[in-house]
């Protein structure tokens, strides 16, 4: 959400209109506390501008980001000064925990798929990851007792 506009935010219905790669989405639920969040943000955080952008660059020039590599840059020197030693270290880790948390819930790859502003199934199959501790649970015992 690189570019979420504040246009984009229906605070009323709690929805949030993004605009993912692939052009418009369609809206996605606003949970009350991000909404807060961003509430927060805005009156107190954001740098003062004209800009419709909801998130801008700190230094100046103060705009919106150029491009999601912005993010990345951000996601990175956090995990750094928290010192966080992750295997990826950029925002898309923020989507394959999503993923995963979302099917860890029972959530379905649709489902996901839709959040993730997917087209195809086989999209959204990258992001998540297999949970074998939750395949255990569904694992019918072997007939004839263990071996």
């Amino acid at each position: 959400m690189a570019f979420l506009e504040l246009d984009d935010i229906d605070w009323n219905l709690g929805r949030l209109n993004g605009r993912g790669k692939s052009g418009p989405r369609s809206g996605l639920p606003l949970p009350t506390e991000v909404g807060k969040a961003i509430a927060v943000y805005l009156r107190r955080g954001r740098p003062a501008s004209a800009s419709r952008r909801v998130f801008l660059r700190m230094k100046a020039p103060i705009c919106g980001f150029d491009g999601v590599c912005g993010i990345g840059s951000i996601v990175r020197h956090s995990l750094k000064r928290a010192g966080i030693k992750a295997a990826t270290q950029g925002a898309h880790q923020f989507r394959h925990g999503l993923a995963t948390e979302m099917l860890r819930q029972g959530a379905s790859l649709n489902e996901i798929g839709q959040v993730l502003g997917h087209r195809h199934p086989q999209t959204t199959s990258i992001y998540t990851k297999v949970d074998i501790n939750a395949l255990r649970t569904l694992a019918l015992p072997w007939p004839g007792g263990a071996r």
